[in-house]
């Protein structure tokens, strides 16, 4: 039952409106002065509130500004038997939801509650998807290279500095791209994708600046483009590596101006979007080349991001395959699958060349294709069990000892033996594998006593 709280000093007006939301399946709950609402809401948040304008005491515009201040996603629905236009005005820029004129009116006072509620449920949905979108767009890992991306977002995203974010393909650059969007100051702004390699050239200016009605054949409308749609929020220019240079010199111009004009047109659009771009290209290589304006380059480098390749975080795989394993079963409405420890060790000893994108879609096909709730290396794809090292792996793990093991215990197996072959890769110089991993000399310190690792002379 949806509890509704009725504000009013008039016992006759208490009593009507119990017996018409007790008759329509609410809970109605009771308060006389404005002072009472407000201990009420102090244990118990109803659904609604009608609250009466003129009472005794704390009237109730005052009671509404306190109820707003306290509590400002709660519907509040204004009644009053001399009601102004400049009252419900008032009313209304102060937040309420609903006026209603004394005598009250049996189908206004249930048309306005049901409004009133229909606005609760969506801004309820509207919290749940966001926790949920948040969901799809964590982050999974606990390895170090993850765990420093994670602090320079932290850092970074609530600033206004532009972002270049690099890293292979399928490593995930759109997740870092929203999770810097999620953590900023216009986070309930748009955020808007722009995959530069997809759009043809002839057609990226118009999808960037927009078009003015007959700027060229088919442009039937005027239309906004991608900037004018990001306005006060976030724009991520994917793959700014393929866009031409000619495109370059008009974002290097928006950028340096915040404003712009539209295919066609010769209206100046001043806009205010904080620039994300990214690249699985070298664009230092790229502005040797001729390919890239070094201009543009230093303007989108402010915040440097890059991510790293699944092969570098191998420690990651069992979070990210119990991650994926439960989004696609929850998704195909399939009981919950694992992998076994055999198959956990041959994904381990993989290299990944496709990253986190292959992992994911290789977790998908094996949780609609495998009718067994545990995955074992038989359903694995071949290039998986055979370990193939695709020019981007160092070989198999072989020293893994993961039978009976929990997805914990592998990590940390598997931490061990990567610590061991960097070590002896680095004649056990301390300093030089630290560097070579990215890590802190003292964290490798801990961690090499902690996994009673004796280093050799």
């Amino acid at each position: 039952m949806r509890t509704i709280l009725v504000v009013d000093d008039e016992a006759s007006i208490r009593e009507s409106l119990e017996g018409i939301l007790q008759d329509e399946g609410y809970n109605p709950i009771f308060a006389e002065t404005g002072e009472e609402a407000l201990a009420m809401l102090g244990r118990e948040l109803p659904d609604l509130v009608m609250l009466d304008i003129w009472m005794p005491g704390m009237d109730g515009l005052a009671t509404l500004r306190r109820i707003k201040e306290i509590h400002p996603g709660l519907t509040v629905i204004m009644m009053s038997g001399h009601g102004t236009i400049e009252t419900a005005v008032k009313a209304t820029k102060m937040g309420a939801f609903d006026f209603i004129e004394k005598p009250l009116s049996l189908e206004k006072v249930l048309l306005s509650i049901q409004n009133g509620l229909k606005v609760v449920d969506l801004a309820e949905e509207n919290r749940n998807l966001r926790r949920q979108l948040g969901k799809d767009y964590e982050i999974i890992g606990t390895s170090q290279p993850i765990v420093q991306l994670k602090q320079q977002i932290a850092v970074a995203a609530p600033t206004s500095g532009w972002v270049l974010i690099t890293g292979e393909n399928g490593t995930g650059k759109e997740l870092v791209a929203r999770a810097i969007h999620e953590n900023s100051r216009r986070k309930d702004r748009p955020f808007v994708e722009v995959n530069c390699a997809a759009i043809p050239e002839e057609l990226i200016e118009s999808e960037l600046f927009g078009h003015e009605k007959g700027a060229f054949t088919g442009a039937t409308a005027a239309r906004k483009g991608k900037f004018d749609q990001a306005n006060g929020g976030t724009l991520f220019l994917d793959e700014i590596g393929d866009m031409s240079l000619k495109t370059q010199a008009k974002i290097l111009r928006i950028l340096q101006e915040h404003k712009f004009e539209r295919v066609g047109g010769n209206r100046t659009i001043e806009v205010n979007v904080r620039v994300i771009a990214a690249t699985n290209k070298n664009l230092e290589q790229e502005i040797a080349a001729g390919n890239f304006r070094e201009d543009l380059y230093y303007r989108l480098n402010v915040l440097p991001f890059h991510v790293p390749p699944l092969r570098e975080r191998l420690v990651d795989i069992p979070l990210l395959a119990e991650h994926f394993l439960r989004h696609f079963c929850s998704k195909e409405s399939r009981k919950i699958k694992r992998l076994d420890n055999e198959a956990l060790k041959a994904m381990m000893r993989y290299g990944w060349p496709g990253n986190v994108r292959e992992l994911k879609n290789i977790i998908e096909r094996l949780v609609i294709m495998v009718p067994d709730e545990i995955i074992t290396c038989d359903h694995l794809p071949d290039v998986i069990t055979r370990g193939r090292e695709n020019g981007k792996t160092r070989g198999a793990l072989s020293g893994l000892q993961l039978e009976g093991a929990s997805f914990r215990e592998a990590r940390e197996e598997f931490e061990r033996e990567y610590l061991l072959r960097k070590l002896e890769e680095n004649d056990w110089n301390i300093s030089r594998t630290a560097e070579a991993i990215d890590m802190e000399r003292s964290n490798l310190h801990r961690k090499i006593k902690a996994y009673g690792i004796e280093l050799k002379k």
